[in-house]
């Protein structure tokens, strides 16, 4: 397996962050998963630019895109398979013990692994656990994922791949890696950026593509929703067939499978969408 860090690739077992790296220490780095199919990574522009806006969002110097472009064609080049997970992390570098950052150089790693495609249809749950719609993280895709972590832990207990969450407001939010969408009287809505949520690419791509209206959505909407559906890099669009203890029969219905459609036809005609 080779991995590019800073500069060149290098052999996984040769491949060394300091342990002192901020991205270690205190989760200071962001991150991006791209889902590459016979080499060729999908949505890189897109990927790319939210790279850049995480990276000021969380204060840290503007990563070089065309240095991470590289690398990406470097590790894809290196590790052909049919389906990948490419994951950039972007850190802010060696730094002292404490939240203060040093002055050396960002850590940048790309490396990628083997994936497969996902079920078409999945079960997921609700947990007690917010998402600060007005924290300094919010909307960002940082490393700091702990929350992500404990919550997805708790989706396996039950049964789920994936945990959603409400945010402060009791407004439903997202997922600890994917965005969710509900279809309600035969209309598609996804939770408005202003909720808390990640910027998802698949996300905007659906939304467009599909017609969804962003809509200010109660987390017990899940309770009455014809269908729902969750979308992220690698799951592209999912059919969610269970929520807690109820079943939503017949998943995906017809406005999920329409999604699924769409995004597998415009996504495979145009691999980075603009």
């Amino acid at each position: 397996m080779k991995i590019w860090l800073d500069g060149g690739l290098r052999d996984a077992d040769a491949a060394r962050v300091s342990v002192l790296d901020h991205g270690l220490t205190v989760g200071d780095g962001v991150f991006e998963t791209i889902k590459a199919v016979e080499g060729r990574a999908f949505a890189m522009t897109r990927h790319l630019d939210r790279l850049a806006r995480s990276a000021r969002g969380l204060g840290l110097p503007e990563p070089d895109l065309d240095e991470v472009r590289r690398a990406c064609d470097a590790v894809l080049a290196a590790e052909p398979m049919p389906l990948g997970r490419l994951r950039i992390t972007y850190t802010g570098g060696l730094s002292p013990l404490g939240s203060d950052r040093g002055t050396a150089p960002a850590t940048l790693v790309v490396a990628l692994g083997e994936t497969t495609r996902r079920p078409d249809t999945t079960a997921v749950v609700t947990v007690p656990w917010t998402r600060n719609e007005r924290g300094a993280l919010a909307g960002l895709k940082t490393t700091s994922y702990a929350e992500n972590v404990v919550a997805l832990a708790r989706a396996r207990e039950h049964g789920a791949s994936e945990a959603l969450l409400a945010n402060t407001v009791g407004q439903l939010c997202e997922g600890t890696g994917a965005n969710v969408f509900v279809v309600l009287d035969g209309e598609l809505h996804t939770p408005p950026l202003a909720s808390g949520c990640l910027a998802g690419i698949t996300r905007a791509l659906v939304a467009d593509w599909a017609g969804a209206k962003e809509t200010d959505l109660p987390l017990d909407v899940l309770e009455r929703a014809d269908e729902v559906f969750l979308t992220s890099t690698l799951r592209d669009v999912q059919g969610v067939h269970r929520v807690d203890g109820r079943e939503l029969p017949g998943a995906p219905g017809p406005v999920t499978s329409k999604a699924m459609r769409i995004f597998d036809e415009r996504s495979a005609a145009d691999p980075d969408p603009r």
